[in-house]
């Protein structure tokens, strides 16, 4: 196995699936039989490789490998992306070649755009961080980008999602090869999570850049003040004195959703918050949302987010004294214990 190792990726993902490989192949040395260990190298068309934060890397040349892994970057707002595509055309050709050879290529998070680059997603499912994938989607249109996957593999190339996501497809591929038990201690001990297979939960639509006009601004903030009323369309146009049918050509044009979806959105992230942060019961969040019935409400939230309340609650939910300082909701906090 090879990581391909360039100028500006994050050091971390290209040791970390070595890493994680390497407590499997301990854990597999004490339950079982000899077995060849993994092996891997840090490999690079250059000689010379300067990670993200100054870290020289130390890299072989590029050679015949089973898996390529490719590491992701510092993907931030004022990055010029095109020219920093244009300044790694080794390595995507690199990539070119060596799954034009048969190697299975294997992208971290924002590595699906060096991947992408190279044409090797064309026609294929994708994943990537939620963050970019509708910057990956945009720029690559023949991609199927699936923003709510942990790890996608279609026909030989695998995409990850954000960062700890590495530690997904690490796990799926010890696994294979050693079995469920292996891939569970070293998950145990490594303190990773081995039964994640969305990575919905994590999505924040209020993290993502700002993006529409100031009509589709100014229905989402309407919304957004009315998250717990009754949904009406009549009423939310007439709020803007336009016509339904604009109201929803409008918003459709500039977001590519109706106002509902939204209002679904933002009830749930409202909910996620108050999941996190605060004691109250399920049923009364959902009320507060619109919800009479709690059970719509849970499916709502499960269709969203890849979990029912009670289970995100369980796996997100902060302690309360550092809850109650971010939310000052104390009211809130009236009835503990119960969900």
């Amino acid at each position: 196995m090879g990581v391909l190792a360039y100028p500006g990726c994050f050091a971390s993902e290209v040791f970390g699936i070595p890493d994680l490989l390497a407590m499997a192949d301990h854990i597999a040395a004490a339950h079982g039989p000899d077995r060849p260990p993994y092996e891997v190298s840090v490999v690079s068309p250059r000689r010379r490789v300067v990670a993200s934060g100054g870290s020289a890397l130390e890299v072989s040349a590029l050679r015949p490998v089973d898996i390529l892994i490719v590491p992701g970057f510092e993907l931030s707002p004022g990055l010029d992306l095109d020219a920093t595509l244009a300044n790694l055309g080794p390595e995507v050709a690199s990539i070119r070649s060596q799954a034009a050879s048969g190697v299975a290529v294997v992208s971290i998070c924002v590595g699906a755009f060096l991947v992408a680059e190279a044409g090797l997603l064309d026609g294929r499912e994708a994943t990537t961080s939620w963050l970019f994938a509708d910057q990956l989607a945009r720029r690559y249109g023949k991609v199927r980008v699936r923003p709510e996957r942990l790890v996608v593999t279609d026909r030989g190339v695998t995409t990850t999602a954000a960062f700890s996501a590495m530690y997904d497809f690490a796990l799926q591929l010890i696994r294979e090869h050693d079995g469920p038990h292996v891939a569970r201690s070293t998950a145990r001990i490594a303190l990773v999570d081995d039964a994640r297979s969305t990575q919905a939960p994590y999505m924040d639509p209020e993290l993502m850049p700002a993006v529409g006009h100031e009509f589709s601004l100014g229905v989402k903030r309407w919304l957004d003040q009315n998250l717990g009323a009754r949904y009406d369309l009549s009423t939310l146009a007439e709020a803007f004195h336009i016509s339904t049918r604009t109201m929803l050509r409008r918003f459709r044009q500039e977001t590519g959703q109706t106002p509902l979806a939204y209002l679904q959105s933002a009830r749930v992230r409202r909910a996620r918050h108050l999941l996190e942060t605060t004691d109250r019961t399920i049923v009364r969040i959902a009320a507060d949302l619109g919800y009479a019935d709690t059970s719509t409400f849970s499916a709502l939230f499960a269709r969203h987010t890849g979990r029912r309340p009670r289970d995100y609650r369980a796996t997100f939910r902060r302690p309360v004294r550092e809850a109650g300082r971010n939310a000052a909701q104390g009211p809130e906090l009236s009835e503990p214990g119960r969900t």
